[in-house]
């Protein structure tokens, strides 16, 4: 089986259209068509639904489509490691949700880099299904991401709970009624609980589901909100933001999950779990 094949079934899938998978992968929509055609002749099934509208899966290429991907990640992860250079032993792909890079993915990353030279690190941000269809397929070799179940050959490493708490650039922010809050979305248990406690606060103006694009836009303008406490401590630290007084603090489950195939060498890995639960160690600004 042609992994180039299995790659442009792939694109196929996730750009919805054979036009936008030529595009991807910089070939002509005929020579999409043609690698479609010899997979689909190959398996003995049509894999794709075809239509001016796009094309959508078949069951047979609903069912070929989980292997695909797993059998694409392992090509990549297999040439990746082949053509790693000399004093260079091992790689680390390290998928992170990106609302934990700034904090734990950031401290992993560079512990990786710090006390192991000898591993080479590739790291992939995505959401929280793309960091677990990662894991699953085999692209990424360990998530940084929330509340997540081990399947099969995986195990999962619970962290200490993220804290978000309420930060604004003025010291003396009210802590109800501020006309610049702005509502950042950490989740449906955050939303739960943030909606119990200001049930009569009324609707923000500016919402984000980012903490990192919402304390940008506070310090390119002003106003307050809720994020991560790893986020915002060197903006405290230099005084450009501010703890509002007297406002809950929320927390959030995160994890470390790995593939336990992948890490069954890896005997630096619990250590750098234990640097993870130590959040007392410094990171660079």
């Amino acid at each position: 089986m042609n992994i180039v094949s299995l790659q442009t079934f792939i694109a196929i899938v996730e750009t919805g259209s054979l036009v936008r998978a030529s595009q991807r992968m910089n070939v002509t929509q005929s020579t999409v068509t043609a690698r479609l055609k010899t997979l689909e002749d190959e398996i003995g099934q049509v894999l794709l639904n075809r239509a001016k509208s796009g094309t959508t899966l078949t069951p047979a290429g609903t069912k070929l489509l989980g292997y695909a991907r797993i059998m694409a990640g392992l090509w990549r992860q297999a040439k990746f490691e082949t053509a790693l250079p000399a004093g260079l032993d091992a790689v680390c792909t390290f998928g992170c949700d990106r609302e934990l890079w700034h904090g734990p993915g950031r401290r992993f990353f560079y512990d990786i880099l710090s006390d192991h030279p000898e591993i080479a690190v590739a790291v992939r941000q995505g959401s929280a299904l793309d960091l677990e269809n990662w894991l699953i397929e085999g692209s990424v070799d360990v998530i940084l991401t929330y509340e997540a179940v081990a399947r099969g050959n995986q195990s999962v490493h619970e962290l200490p709970a993220e804290r978000l708490v309420l930060y604004s650039d003025r010291p003396d922010t009210p802590l109800i009624g501020d006309p610049d809050y702005i509502f950042v979305d950490h989740g449906a248990d955050y939303r739960r609980m943030h909606a119990e406690t200001y049930h009569d606060a009324g609707v923000a103006r500016i919402s984000f589901d980012s903490s990192w694009w919402a304390l940008q836009f506070i310090l390119d303008n002003r106003g307050s909100a809720y994020l991560p406490e790893a986020l915002a401590d060197r903006f405290v630290r230099t005084r450009r933001l501010f703890p509002v007084a007297n406002a809950p603090v929320y927390t959030r489950k995160k994890c470390l999950v790995v593939n336990d195939a992948a890490a069954q060498n890896w005997r630096w890995f619990q250590n750098q779990v234990d640097h993870l639960k130590d959040e007392s160690r410094s990171l660079p600004d």
